[in-house]
């Protein structure tokens, strides 16, 4: 767990210093939502989850602080925003030096999970040599019933 601590520390210590980068103020608001995603690195959450996440630790906070937070990390390219079709983005650390992952996503109860595993690599080289294209990214979803949803199907 302490590993875990000085690893998020790290990580917070990054972010606070490309804020400062991009003359941006850390402020009090801003590290609750922080630590909220550090706390919570294996989630995908919506401004919705955040506030009610950070609102114990920060009463005053608002939900449209959180919209703004939000965004404004995705746009620096902290956060990477998603939208699963259910109507609400979900945010989640972009992991540039991480191997890709793609998401998995129920449509009965709305669970998001992850896959690891980049299985279009290949594909991706296919399509740069026969089109000379080069793929910088690329998103995949998986759309279906986790295994708690499909046991009620029947």
């Amino acid at each position: 767990m302490a590993a875990k601590q000085e690893e998020w520390k790290d990580e917070y210590q990054k972010i606070c210093e490309l804020l400062r980068h991009h003359s941006y103020k850390l402020t009090p608001q801003r590290q609750t939502i922080l630590k909220a995603f550090l706390e919570n690195e294996d989630q995908h959450l919506s401004a919705e989850d955040t506030f009610m996440m950070v609102k114990h630790n920060y009463p005053d906070i608002g939900l449209a602080t959180v919209y703004r937070t939000l965004d404004l990390l995705a746009e620096l390219g902290i956060l990477q925003k998603n939208d699963f079709g259910d109507g609400r983005s979900r945010y989640e650390f972009n992991r540039k030096d991480e191997h890709h992952h793609h998401h998995l996503i129920c449509i009965k109860c709305g669970n998001v999970s992850e896959f690891d595993g980049d299985l279009l690599e290949s594909l991706e080289a296919e399509i740069e040599k026969r089109n000379g294209y080069q793929v910088v990214d690329h998103d995949l979803k998986f759309y279906g019933y986790c295994n708690k949803c499909k046991s009620t199907l029947d």
